[in-house]
């Protein structure tokens, strides 16, 4: 199991920026996890925005972030970050941190969340 502590949330104007840290700690954060970042916002279900494989290749995106947030990972910080450029006010919501084995499919770990606040 993987314990994960979500950070960098905050209130920002349309079109600034934010960067969200997640660290890790438990298992060997490197241990060919795949790390992602979720969001849910009032009223919707929680939504995939980005996830990344344990070597930092193959970062997949949800269509609406594309181009604007940006996922990475230090494995040797046992972090992994989501730059979000460009936020809009549909950005709103509570991210959260996730992480799964590599041949696992269930998302099994997850942080508490940060909110995001973007005004228009």
């Amino acid at each position: 199991q993987v314990q994960l502590v979500e950070s960098g949330g905050g209130l920002v104007q349309a079109g600034g920026s934010l960067r969200l840290s997640c660290a890790a700690s438990g298992r060997t954060f490197s241990d060919n996890y795949v790390m992602a970042w979720f969001r849910q916002a009032p009223g919707k279900s929680r939504a995939l925005v980005a996830s990344i494989s344990r070597s930092g290749g193959m970062p997949v995106y949800t269509n609406s972030v594309k181009g604007r947030f940006t996922i990475s990972r230090d494995n040797a910080k046992n972090t992994v970050y989501l730059q979000m450029n460009s936020l809009k006010p549909e950005d709103t919501a509570v991210y959260y941190c996730a992480a799964r084995p590599e041949d696992v499919m269930k998302w099994a770990d997850w942080g508490q969340g940060t909110q995001v606040t973007v005004s228009s």
